[in-house]
């Protein structure tokens, strides 16, 4: 008898597959097997159908129109030749929505007839599975239906909306229901910024010494800072607004504000001096650890402590998860197991020591707005813990840098307290009227860790903090003091102090808030960052996300068209119906309905975009930055625009890349209209062989050289004959080592002879150019760098020759070697290597190549990822041919190719008895949504 176990991933079927007998056939699926498809991919008679506009439709109970991806063909053929050979069917794709819709596709696409059975776990360990063999469950249809609506609702959102920003803002451009949102956040902080003032303030800091009673004159050093003059409080960051004022409750308190000559005079009255202990207070202090990882929080700390972006930290975390090392990653709990609570208390008391355990296990709730509770939290897997020394050498670089995050996470959390004391202190020093003052007040704090407790694994990283208190979490220590006892002041000097902006998002902050707001799903933020970036709404400036001059004009549009769309606390919402019907609170079909059409209270998003109107384009993508200057968004980038009283345009200058919108001002706009002479250039003189005003412009990718051709001049074709097209100017880019500034009329004309001929040889010219990626020479598609742009003037026949003779640096004429052996993939029985290729690293078993994907690094991809990686090129089958003829053909479908449009959702199993389940075969039922499903 031989069962088929279905589950997503090839690394996943080979790790269930090494805990199961030779009885079980695992294969992987390789993710979805179908989806909604482009209406212009649907059959030609149903273009023009209900389902033409979204392959959804929205007129009966919004029944969606399913088709199996082309590259997933061959894999559903090969899953169906493998159930005719098994008696039983087990689905094991993941415990989460997604993974259920996985499996009722499947079920939908292979139409079983034999026993169905759903297996799940959380973990992928020996233990785990054999339990979950043993407790097989029914396909949750609950689940299944709020994955489907979320995908018709983003169907409709994208759908709707982004033609919209193709028409007003750019081409290309994509709208998505909670990736808007997250675009407004990072908007609307650089707008805060763009906005904020600074303002000044001045301290001073001093250094004081606890006398040695029995040595001769030493002792400690400890240092304070001036808080008070005469009892008034002084003005800290805190105290101002972002308009640079002091805020209302700190005017009202009397705070004061000191400035550059007070607070010397301050420090050089106070240097020298004695100070008085006025008051000393002590408690006690202790810490708690944090909760183990969920989604989100290891996401976030995976960029603080590791510098991994969501999307990396995720899919390394996943391919974790396939190899049996941790627990299913994506989970909003923050519980342990009991096995998992036992193994955390052991291995602490194994490796700390008894008086590291606390007396009862630590219990955590989940704090996030809206979680689901549907699994534990991430942490190692198994009853028993790998120590990070037991794995080092079985996982690459950055796994093991995630699994030892993990690992300390959760043994941190199990661990006890860290306790200790703090001890704050005051001193006051005579000042004799210094700065109008009688008196200073310094004040100084300090933390001792008697018993690091959990410190001893693992400490929580913070985000940045706009403003800091003065507290440091690393341990500090005051020299015992008394009240009234006197302290000489060793040193004292003046601090000046400038307010901060609000700090840009970065990956880690802006998952936490999206977390806090409710927005989105754990699961989903590595993508929605992933898009927002790939989409151009987003540079990354170190770990700061920035957003561009195009995600203001997004944000705009929406903010003043359709608000509710990047509204947080409707999207929040909009989360919450979707829980609600994850949870039989609700239908799907009856939220989309809702929400298509609207109701008494609000009007659905077909009739907000409906009645949009003429939307002002040119106004949506247009900021001002003061008297006549404005920048704006156009089809080639941003520029600045100048303009008379009339409106009339005076000039223009494409704005450079990597200038951040805050930085932009109209002092700035100026500069860069100055610069380059604005859109007609900074004139440098003649050409004297054409007569050309030869000019200097600034452009989005920096400075150029250009002519200005007269209007009417005309060029003669190779025949002799006056030619139609008008005359291209020559254009040239400056070299790395010229200014707009500085260059010269004779520089400019020796860049506008680019590219130069080196030679002829065999009847193939050699040129010498500059290009994007620096200065190269080429014969014909050979090609070979050259070291200084200068070269280009300067290299020879023969040394072009020479060079071009020599193998390329990366991309040599022959096989290279390959750059790592990775063993030899299970599937094929061939060996694997990693190899540079034209296009980037791949890897390949000599059949099959399969690029590295983003995020993938070559110095770490592990075996299993390659084998992944060739997978999946395997299961997409051959590239298709191209084209040679554009005549279109009539297609051949019939109005049968949809399938009984009646067709209900499966019913995965039946209800099991004891511990084994008496399975149902995948025919067609009802179910409580009654939704009618397409299939092809």
């Amino acid at each position: 008898m031989t069962k088929l176990v279905i589950v997503e991933s090839p690394a996943k079927a080979r790790t269930i597959s090494g805990y199961l007998g030779s009885d079980y056939d695992v294969e992987a699926s390789i993710g979805h097997i179908r989806d909604l498809p482009q209406p212009s991919e649907l059959p030609a008679n149903m273009k023009k159908g209900p389902y033409g506009r979204f392959a959804v439709d929205i007129d009966n109970g919004f029944e969606p129109y399913y088709v199996v991806a082309p590259d997933k063909k061959k894999k559903v053929a090969d899953l169906r030749k493998r159930l005719k050979e098994a008696d039983e069917l087990l689905l094991a794709t993941d415990e989460d929505r997604e993974g259920e819709a996985i499996a009722w596709h499947l079920l939908e696409v292979l139409k079983p007839k034999v026993p169905v059975k759903r297996m799940v776990f959380h973990e992928i360990t020996p233990e785990a599975i054999a339990r979950a063999l043993e407790n097989p469950r029914e396909l949750d249809d609950k689940l299944v239906d709020a994955q489907e609506s979320r995908r018709i609702l983003d169907r409709l959102v994208g759908y709707e909306v982004s033609p919209l920003l193709w028409r007003k803002v750019a081409a290309g451009l994509s709208a998505g229901r909670v990736q808007s949102v997250a675009t407004r956040l990072v908007v609307q902080r650089e707008r805060e910024r763009m906005a904020f003032v600074a303002a000044s303030y001045w301290d001073v800091a001093a250094t004081f010494r606890k006398a040695d009673a029995t040595a001769t004159g030493s002792g400690e050093e400890f240092d304070a800072r001036l808080t008070a003059l005469d009892g008034q409080r002084l003005a800290t960051g805190r105290d101002f607004t972002d308009k640079g004022e002091l805020t209302t409750k700190s005017s009202h308190d009397g705070v004061r504000v000191l400035d550059q000559e007070a607070a010397q005079a301050v420090a050089d009255a106070v240097a020298g001096s004695q100070a008085v202990v006025s008051s000393l207070d002590t408690k006690p202090y202790s810490r708690r650890p944090a909760p183990p990882f969920t989604t989100s929080t290891l996401q976030q700390e995976a960029s603080r402590k590791l510098r991994m972006s969501a999307r990396d930290s995720m899919r390394t975390a996943q391919a974790l998860y396939e190899n049996g090392y941790i627990t299913y990653m994506r989970t909003d709990s923050t519980a342990l197991s009991e096995q998992a609570l036992h193994a955390a208390r052991s291995q602490i008391r194994e490796m700390y020591g008894s008086s590291y355990v606390p007396e009862k296990p630590r219990r955590y709730a989940t704090q996030a707005k809206g979680a689901q509770e549907a699994h534990e939290a991430i942490r190692p897997a198994g009853d028993h813990f790998r120590t990070p020394d037991q794995v080092r050498g079985q996982l690459s670089g950055a796994q093991f840098a995630l699994y030892e995050l993990i690992w300390k996470r959760t043994v941190a959390s199990q661990m006890a307290d860290a306790v200790g004391q703090t001890a704050s202190v005051r001193l006051a020093v005579t000042l004799g009227g210094a700065a109008g003052a009688e008196q200073a007040e310094f004040a100084a704090s300090g933390t001792v860790i008697t018993f690091r407790g959990f410190l001893a694994a693992y400490e929580e990283s913070r985000d940045a903090k706009r403003y800091e208190d003065g507290k440091k979490d690393t341990e500090s220590r005051l020299p015992e003091l008394a009240v009234g006892e006197q302290v000489p002041v060793t040193a004292a000097q003046a601090d000046g102090h400038e307010t901060q902006p609000p700090p840009r998002y970065t990956e880690a902050s802006l998952v936490k808030k999206m977390e806090d707001l409710g927005i989105g799903r754990p699961s989903t933020y590595a993508s929605t960052i992933a898009t927002i970036s790939d989409r151009g709404y987003v540079d990354h400036r170190g770990q700061a996300l920035i957003p561009t001059w195009t995600a203001f004009s997004v944000v705009r549009l929406l903010e003043e068209n359709l608000p509710e769309l990047v509204d947080f606390g409707f999207t929040a919402d909009m989360e919450s119906e979707l829980d609600r019907i994850a949870a039989g609170e609700e239908e799907g079909t009856a939220y989309l309905e809702r929400f298509w059409r609207g109701n008494s209270e609000r009007p659905g998003l077909e009739k907000q975009v409906a009645g949009l109107g003429d939307i002002d384009a040119k106004a949506i993508n247009s900021i001002a930055l003061g008297d006549g200057v404005v920048l704006r968004v156009g089809k080639y980038g941003p520029y600045i625009q100048e303009t008379g009283p009339d409106g009339e345009e005076l000039r223009h200058v494409s704005v450079p890349e990597g200038i951040a919108p805050d930085e932009m001002n109209e002092q700035k706009a100026r500069e860069l209209l100055e610069g380059a002479g604005g859109a007609n250039g900074r004139e440098l003189g003649t050409d004297p062989a054409t007569g050309h005003t030869i000019v200097v412009k600034s452009g989005r990718f920096g400075p150029y050289i250009t002519e200005l051709i007269p209007e009417g001049e005309v060029t003669l074709t190779p025949t002799g004959r006056p030619s139609k097209k008008a005359p291209t100017p020559r254009t040239a880019s400056l070299f790395k080592t010229m200014t707009a500034e500085s260059v010269t009329l004779d520089e400019a004309l020796r860049l506008l002879t680019l590219p130069r001929v080196v030679g002829v040889v065999d009847g193939e010219e050699i040129t010498a150019r500059n290009g994007r990626y620096g200065p190269y020479i080429s014969k014909g598609k050979d090609t070979r760098s050259l070291t200084s742009e200068e070269q280009i003037f300067t290299i020879t026949q023969d040394e072009a020759l020479a060079l071009l003779a020599q193998p390329k640096a990366r991309r040599g004429t022959t096989a290279a070697k390959p750059l790592r052996e990775l063993g030899v993939d299970p599937a094929t029985g061939s060996p694997v290597v990693l190899k540079d290729g034209r296009f980037g690293p791949y890897v390949t078993d000599g059949t099959t190549n399969a690029s590295l994907r983003r995020g993938d690094d070559p110095s770490t991809i592990t075996p299993d990822r390659a084998y992944d990686l060739l997978a999946e090129r395997r299961a997409k089958g051959p590239a298709p041919k191209r084209k040679t003829t554009s005549k279109k053909t009539t297609s051949k479908k019939a109005a049968g190719t949809k399938k009984s449009a009646g067709t209900k959702r499966a019913a995965a199993t039946t209800k099991a008895s004891g511990t084994k389940s008496s399975a149902g075969r995948g025919s067609s039922s009802k179910t409580s949504t009654a939704k009618k499903r397409t299939e092809k």
